[in-house]
């Protein structure tokens, strides 16, 4: 396996959510090369569920792929705030549900290819109805599935959102043991 060592790291963007740089890397001490690389903050996500074991879905539109998506309700960390917190603060931001006994669930990397990004996702089963109060920025719609819907929509294609994916399968598994 080769040897390889960033040697110089440049801003080329700073952004409200990321921070874009050309990394210069060299490869066994005698070939350099450039990687982009895009800094995260850091996001959490949660799962969900309600009373009749459904799960609480957001559906939004995504200018990177200009498209609508079903997904868990997740966000970025704000400054100071824990990955716990950012889980809650998002799920209730956006569903209007207050999660309570909240447990981890899972970590992912969403993109190592070019990115940091590490999602934290957690899940609830105790959730108590609150008010919804999206950032003026956000348009969601919420949608209650079952679990065993939402794993038919991840395998027709329907769901393609890597955190969803990762954190329902998570789920299944879990709730499975």
């Amino acid at each position: 396996m080769a040897h390889i060592k960033r040697i110089n790291r440049e801003l080329s963007y700073k952004g409200r959510l990321i921070d874009f740089y050309s990394d210069t890397v060299l490869i066994d001490n005698e070939k350099q090369t450039v990687f982009d690389f895009i800094d995260h903050k850091g996001a959490s996500a949660l799962i969900p569920v309600d009373k009749d074991n459904n799960i609480i879905m957001v559906r939004q539109y995504r200018n990177s792929i200009d498209s609508y998506t079903l997904e868990i309700p997740a966000g970025g960390l704000n400054p100071g705030e824990d990955n716990l917190t950012c889980a809650i603060r998002e799920c209730r931001e956006e569903t209007g549900y207050t999660a309570n006994n909240v447990k981890h669930l899972i970590d992912v990397h969403t993109t190592v290819a070019f990115s940091n990004e590490l999602i934290r996702v957690y899940y609830s089963n105790d959730l108590t109805q609150s008010v919804q109060n999206l950032d003026e920025d956000e348009f969601v719609d919420i949608e209650k599935h079952s679990l065993s819907d939402l794993i038919l929509m991840i395998y027709s294609g329907k769901i393609t959102d890597a955190k969803t994916i990762a954190g329902l399968l998570a789920y299944k598994t879990k709730m499975e043991m």
